[in-house]
């Protein structure tokens, strides 16, 4: 058997440390898939299209961050082939680098010849095909040689899994993918991400602010979630006696029912209050952007400490004394030098004070069909329940109300786009075995209906709830809030149930009464499920727009 350079591709991914790949062939890429077939330890999943394949990569990369948070950062691979097949993974990627998800995509291209501006003909062709995704992801890797591979993707790798995390791009041309290779079976591409590390005298003063400070307040987000510091911030809030919130993207890094624990409930008014109250605020791992900023209404009146992975990200919306570091270590360095404080309940009963807040406003509204469905789904996925949730009015519910103990929230918050319910939660049961929960709306389910057949085709443990309201919801939503009417947000659609059983996937049509026990048991059933409920839901009122 001859060696190609397909071949060395997938000995880097191994000997880096795959065990999954994500691929959809095309015709530059046939080296690659050639070797994929050749290598019986690796696990292939396939996709319908390429963007739902992106998707189900990341899915992949969170469920395994989230299954061993303190463990090496799982990188995900994705290969897709040249031109239209490339750039349809452009807007999942894009979500991949809102969200901090190391995803390894890895592109064919034309030949060698073809390279280089010019317009030689060749199918799929493209002027700059690196210069479509330079701005979406996180680092690009052109090879040009065979034996250019396996460091290529190394540096890849490692840019990664280097905090902060984020997809990547390494593009090979056809005729190097088919070409013999010289080079001897690698089996040592190891890659080491550097760890950011804060620096010293940043530390000494924010532990000094804090130790100051006499009502301290911790906002834990996504850079926290995704740097595996649960036990740092858990430790670290007890020390200081300081109520912690947590941004959408940060849900699950803080214990939901600590008694330090707000929650988080940002677009609520009295959180954004509860955190400008704070006279020292730490933030952790967000960017306080608009979600977390309650759409830029949040006014600090203390001081600001900031940990951003992202150096992009620091100070770009609010004055702090900026850490550019990963939370983890920062916290843990924070831990050795903070005055760990007595308890004396003030913290406890201001955290108790705010819920209570936030509770009888929503109790104030026709809000009882919303909040117990989330509550009727939360209580049937079992323990150790991962859940995928596309852009649906259910979903904007479960940022704020989701409980997360138990059953990690994934979503497409980062960046917003639609489609990714489906596709994310068979990446996620392609990590973890399975069962998983996908969530959509019946807008959002088209985007990745096909992905059914995908479902049945690797087994995967899968059960998606598709809350059907006949249209983009919230989208609907808000056209009629902003000018009293709606447009193209009807939407004419197939019966999803029935749609379902034609992939040879059990589906069954639930109620708002039932859809708890309906769900519970689909969840339970072995195997891919869909569960449809036809519903209109509706948000909670905004408070940003009543200050």
């Amino acid at each position: 058997m001859t060696r190609i350079g397909g071949d060395v591709v997938v000995e880097t991914l191994r000997a880096l440390g795959a065990d999954t790949v994500f691929g959809l062939p095309g015709q530059h890429a046939l080296g690659l898939f050639e070797a994929l077939r050749r290598a019986d330890d690796l696990q292939v999943i396939g996709s319908r299209v390429e963007n739902n394949l992106a998707f189900a990569a990341d899915g992949h990369a969170r469920a395994r961050l989230a299954a061993d948070p303190e463990g090496p950062v799982p990188v995900t691979p994705m290969i897709v082939s040249t031109g239209p097949g490339a750039l349809l993974t452009l807007a999942s990627l894009q979500e991949s680098r809102a969200a901090s998800v190391p995803v390894l995509g890895i592109s064919s291209q034309v030949p060698v010849a073809g390279l280089g501006g010019g317009r030689h003909g060749y199918l799929h062709e493209l002027p700059d095909q690196q210069a479509s995704f330079a701005g979406v992801v996180k680092s690009v890797h052109p090879v040009r040689t065979v034996s250019q591979i396996p460091t290529a993707l190394r540096e890849a790798w490692e840019s990664a899994a280097t905090a902060p995390f984020g997809p990547v791009w390494v593009e090979i041309p056809q005729d190097v993918l088919l070409a013999p290779a010289s080079l001897p079976p690698i089996t040592t591409a190891n890659a080491c991400p550097a760890p950011l590390a804060p620096l010293p005298e940043l530390i000494d003063e924010a532990a000094r602010l804090l130790d100051a400070a006499a009502n301290p307040v911790i906002l834990a987000g996504g850079g926290a979630l995704r740097s595996g510091a649960r036990a740092e911030v858990k430790a670290l809030a007890e020390a200081l006696r300081a109520p912690v919130l947590s941004t959408f993207g940060g849900k699950g890094v803080f214990g939901w029912d600590h008694e330090l624990s707000g929650q988080s409930w940002l677009e609520d008014w009295h959180s954004t209050e509860f955190l400008a109250d704070a006279d020292v605020l730490l933030v952790l791992g967000s960017g306080l952007g608009e979600l977390s900023s309650n759409y830029r209404e949040f006014a600090p009146r203390g001081r600001l400490v900031q940990v951003e992975a992202d150096l992009g990200k620091l100070e770009s919306n609010y004055p702090a004394l900026g850490i550019h570091a990963d939370v983890r270590l920062t916290v843990g360095a924070l831990l050795e030098r903070v005055r760990f404080r007595q308890t004396d309940g003030r913290a406890e009963a201001a955290v108790a004070e705010l819920l209570g807040k936030v509770e009888a406003r929503l109790d104030g509204q026709d809000l009882a069909t919303e909040r117990k469905l989330i509550a009727d789904l939360r209580a049937a996925v079992p323990e150790g329940t991962q859940t995928f949730w596309d852009m649906t009015i259910a979903a904007y519910w479960a940022w704020s109300a989701w409980n997360p103990d138990g059953a990690p929230i994934h979503t497409a918050q980062g960046a917003g786009g639609l489609g990714y319910g489906l596709p994310g939660a068979l990446g996620g049961a392609a990590a973890t075995g399975g069962p998983v929960l996908a969530v959509s709306g019946d807008g959002g389910a088209m985007y990745g209906v096909g992905e059914l057949a995908t479902a049945v085709q690797h087994g995967l443990d899968v059960t998606w709830l598709i809350v059907d309201d006949g249209g983009y919801g919230i989208l609907r939503e808000y056209l009629t809030d902003t000018f009293g009417r709606t447009t193209a947000t009807e939407l004419a659609r197939p019966d999803y149930a029935a749609l379902a059983r034609s992939f040879g996937v059990p589906a069954i049509e639930a109620t708002l009464d039932d859809v708890g026990a309906v769900l519970a048991e689909a969840v339970r059933t072995p195997g891919p499920s869909v569960v449809v409920l036809p519903a209109r839901l509706k948000m909670f009122a905004p408070t940003h727009l009543e200050k």
